[in-house]
């Protein structure tokens, strides 16, 4: 049994703002069904429940070098799902609302990896390998080549998105780095400190959250500027899939869905008609339902949606939309629900369980995005047996392949080209699709065959972990 300590900076179910969470509390699960020993450590925020905290032990206290001070910190640890997870707490840092967005993200991160250094440095877990996620976690990997708390840990680091790098200013360096200046090299890059390529640079391994995402990142299109690394990193690169937690997603337990199910469309209407009622909404069952889920952002394809909403709602469908986000866009979706009142529910929140009843009485999920480094709501749809419709991009394009009417193939439907036509022609097809009987009755047998969990992804990162340990994993 190989050591892998998880680095991050959020996880389920102690605190999460998107799918970094989601995968940092299942795939150490997974992996312990692989005959994994994974421990994670994550920052201790004044936001994480009370219930939480409660269960948590002190293990131990330390000052960490960090520039020219020195910062405290105090690790607590608890045990969930089998799990074992270790949180550093720093009062200066971490007790605030909300987990980021301050100015001084980056010093707080970088903070945080110097403690995870720290950390190892006690001895009181000494992993083989060393897996940090997203730019948050970055500098440990940095750090780890760098400082080698623990002779031959091998590191690897996940990018989730390559949108977010953790910029600062070079001259920063001495202020949050104890390392020679012959370390900024690895560091820089268009004249500023970016934690996400210091991270690309000293990885034994880089993986990225889906197959066609590795691919697309080697493009300066979808690389944010940092193509050139990538190809330079580019054997030591992998993409491997996001899964799904099917206890955590399924429709029928799920305590907020108003009727449970397994397949069986007749319940799909019975939510869809107890949604109705919850949203004042009165709902034509002789009309599919159409749902977006999302963040409201650019990245997501809105303004392909602004193209051609009033044109596909001329159809007879009715279509809800619930998310928070940009203005432009929130503003937008309030606009058309007033337009067409009857046809059109714009919610401008967010709402966990009212999400998970939006899953359970759609007949159609749509996210046509810009990007997608994997994705999780198309996951959730063909879950709780939803079609998706999404842009062929990073993990939408690994997980969701388009209906063909003559093979029979396919459980959902998609389009290439990021254009606002491409889009509508795909709407009216799954329309068309939805009023054939017969295609649309295989197309449901499809989705309902739809399987993504974690333990394929699991398997793969153990191959990865294989490659790097001296021995093998199952040896």
């Amino acid at each position: 049994m190989e050591n892998i300590l998880f680095v991050a900076s959020e996880s389920t179910p102690f605190i999460k703002t998107g799918g970094l969470g989601d995968v940092i509390g299942s795939l150490p699960q997974a992996l312990k069904q692989e005959q994994m020993e994974v421990r994670v450590i994550l920052p201790m925020y004044d936001e994480i429940s009370a219930e939480w905290k409660e269960k948590m032990e002190y293990v131990t206290s330390f000052d960490v070098p960090f520039g020219w001070r020195n910062q405290d910190a105090e690790v607590y640890t608890l045990k969930h799902n089998q799990v074992i997870y270790y949180f550093v707490a720093n009062d200066y840092y971490f007790t605030r609302k909300g987990i980021y967005g301050y100015y001084d993200d980056g010093e707080r991160f970088v903070y945080f990896s110097h403690a995870v250094m720290e950390f190892l440095n006690q001895g009181l877990f000494k992993p083989d390998i060393l897996h940090a996620h997203d730019w948050q976690a970055a500098i440990a990997v940095v750090l780890a080549n760098i400082l080698k708390p623990i002779n031959d840990m091998k590191t690897v680091f996940t990018i989730h998105n390559i949108k977010y790098q953790g910029m600062m200013p070079v001259d920063i360096f001495e202020d949050f780095f104890n390392l020679d200046r012959e370390h900024i090299g690895g560091l820089e890059w268009n004249g500023m400190l970016n934690c996400l390529k210091g991270a690309l640079f000293h990885a034994d391994k880089i993986t990225t959250v889906s197959p066609t995402y590795a691919e697309e990142i080697k493009y300066p299109f979808y690389s944010e500027g940092l193509h050139q690394v990538l190809l330079d990193r580019e054997r030591d690169l992998a993409g491997i899939l996001n899964g799904i937690d099917p206890k955590d997603y399924n429709p029928m337990t799920d305590p907020h869905v108003s009727f449970n199910y397994r397949s069986a469309r007749s319940k799909k209407v019975e939510n869809r008609l107890a949604l109705g009622e919850e949203l004042n909404m009165e709902m034509d069952l002789g009309m599919p339902l159409y749902v977006i889920i999302s963040r409201l952002v650019e990245q997501k394809g809105f303004h392909l949606v602004q193209h051609i909403l009033d044109e596909f709602l001329q159809e007879d469908v009715q279509f809800i939309v619930l998310g928070t986000g940009d203005h432009e866009f929130e503003h937008y979706f309030s606009e058309v629900a007033n337009r067409y009142p009857e046809k059109f529910k714009s919610l401008i929140t967010f709402d966990e369980g009212l999400a998970r009843r939006l899953y359970a009485s759609a007949d159609f999920f749509l996210m046509p995005s810009q990007f997608e480094p994997c994705g999780l709501a198309q996951l959730i749809a063909l879950q709780y047996k939803t079609v998706p419709i999404v842009r062929e991009t990073g993990g939408l394009k690994d997980t969701v392949t388009s209906y063909n009417e003559i093979t029979g193939e396919g459980n959902g439907f998609s389009f290439t080209n990021y254009n606002a036509h491409d889009l509508l022609h795909v709407l009216k097809y799954s329309l068309e699709i939805y009023h054939d009987h017969e295609q649309y009755q295989q197309l449901i047998r499809n989705v309902n065959r739809s399987q993504f969990t974690w333990k394929n992804s699991a398997e793969k990162y153990v191959e990865l972990y294989e490659k790097l340990v001296p021995t093998p994993i199952y040896g």
